[in-house]
């Protein structure tokens, strides 16, 4: 069943809607936003941070639980979102099918609406708690990390240079162009 783009709804709504579609979507403020099919970079890219992070934490036998799109993430009452890739480190906030809350860290390649990456998501992010966002821009091939701890930190990195996992507190790092 398509879902009416132009209503509102709450966050609950939309989980009893969306087992009724294929259409891959979030909810923003309320607003259903779909979201377009990601092509081979992105998916290069996703699934090469997730699979870095997850070793990671296996050989550190951390707690941390590492995700990839599409897993709902309820930030608010009328917000639902599907990062790329994401940690979520207090498992509490976990149940069979989604997280509540902030994930830890969040990582976004940048697709068809480079504004919800760049701001939107910025915003929603930084104000939700989560404590640092990476936006990876394969037409720019460098990767913007916010950290969100005391202050915002910005650092940029092109993907020839190995970004730091910032909640790892740089024991991990990823070269985004080893992975594709």
């Amino acid at each position: 069943m398509p879902l009416h783009q132009e209503n509102r709804y709450t966050a609950d709504e939309y989980f009893a809607l969306t087992p009724q579609t294929s259409e891959r979507t979030e909810l923003i403020g309320g607003k259903i936003v779909t979201q377009t099919a990601s092509g081979v970079i992105h998916q290069d890219i996703a699934g090469g941070i997730y699979a870095e992070i997850r070793q990671f934490i296996r050989n550190k036998k951390g707690n941390c639980k590492p995700f990839i799109a599409p897993f709902d993430v309820k930030l608010t009452d009328d917000t639902v979102v599907q990062p790329d890739v994401l940690v979520v480190c207090d498992t509490s906030r976990l149940d069979d099918k989604r997280c509540y809350g902030a994930p830890d860290f969040i990582a976004e390649i940048v697709s068809s609406n480079r504004f919800d990456d760049y701001n939107r998501k910025l915003e929603l992010y930084k104000l939700s708690g989560v404590r640092e966002y990476w936006v990876i821009d394969p037409i720019e091939r460098k990767t913007t990390v916010f950290t969100f701890e005391d202050t915002v930190n910005i650092s940029f990195y092109p993907f020839e240079t190995p970004v730091p996992v910032n909640i790892y507190k740089g024991e991990l790092s990823i070269v985004i162009a080893d992975l594709l």
